[in-house]
């Protein structure tokens, strides 16, 4: 069973993550919402619509990316497959289409042919393929598998734009970056069931991931390894450099800073958030 009792809504506006393993069920529960799949049981509702039953009219208000398929025309011209969408969506798609040939700067291979588009040219093709005729949600499966940095940098800051705008996203991805950078708010399926629904912080706490506080001293000092609620986790540049591990709940930063003020001066500090890939492993660690 790819699903199984798995419930959740988003709120018009909301940015979404959704992960989960391979095979836990985030394509499955991608295919039911855009109306591919029929759920066996249970009630699915996308845009308050039925999507198998109102597949037509759902299409007119939802965009969909897989990173891995392609809804453009392969032997045409990208130009040429946006001319055949418009005339699916019926509407004017050129001053649409003007906005998103700037933003996602596609003018240079307008007239080429889709198989002949690097991977990173395609994926900002399918992007503006789904967004096209202005949808109020946006689903994105993988968007940016096989990009280099700046290909993926490039298209995350324009999904911000379009949320900024007002459109709805919901985005199932293993890339942990796409999670931090494009969403607040992440659903974790294991095995089609929810484990959990929230925010990353929310998520850190609940398996009790601990930051890193990064002390950079005026001078040399011998290990703090005496600060109450703390690991020492490494010692640099002959202790001018040390890292404290904490958990949030069992002590403050302003209770470690007061503890190695007794013992050294401290010249600058950073605190590295929790790794998110490590804080997803340890919920599934904890609900197996």
């Amino acid at each position: 069973m790819a699903v199984d009792g798995l419930t959740f809504g988003i709120e018009r506006g909301d940015a979404v993550g959704y992960i989960g393993a391979n095979g836990a069920g985030k394509s499955t529960t991608i295919k039911m919402l855009t109306g591919i799949l029929r759920p066996t049981a249970g009630t699915v509702r996308t845009c308050g619509l039925e999507p198998m039953r109102q597949r037509r009219r759902l299409a007119r208000r939802i965009g969909v990316v897989f990173g891995q398929r392609s809804q453009l025309w392969w032997d045409l011209p990208l130009r040429d497959s946006y001319r055949a969408l418009g005339a699916i969506h019926r509407l004017d798609f050129r001053p649409r289409l003007a906005e998103l040939v700037e933003r996602l700067d596609l003018g240079d291979f307008l007239d080429t042919p889709v198989r002949q588009l690097s991977l990173g040219q395609r994926i900002r093709g399918e992007v503006a393929a789904a967004l096209l005729h202005a949808p109020e949600l946006l689903i994105l499966d993988e968007p940016t598998i096989g990009l280099d940095v700046l290909s993926k940098e490039r298209l995350r800051s324009f999904l911000i734009e379009q949320r900024a705008a007002g459109t709805s996203l919901l985005l199932a991805t293993h890339d942990m970056g796409d999670v931090r950078r494009l969403t607040d708010r992440i659903l974790v399926v294991d095995h089609g069931r929810l484990a959990f629904d929230g925010t990353l912080d929310g998520l850190a706490r609940q398996v009790g991931a601990e930051r890193i506080l990064v002390l950079d001293l005026a001078e040399p000092a011998p290990p703090l390894d005496f600060v109450a609620g703390t690991r020492l986790v490494g010692v640099e540049a002959g202790g001018l450099r040390q890292r404290l591990s904490f958990a949030p709940g069992t002590t403050t930063v302003a209770a470690i800073l007061a503890a190695v003020a007794t013992a050294a001066q401290l010249h600058d500090l950073t605190i590295e958030e929790p790794d998110i890939e490590a804080v997803v492993r340890r919920l599934y660690s904890l609900s197996t």
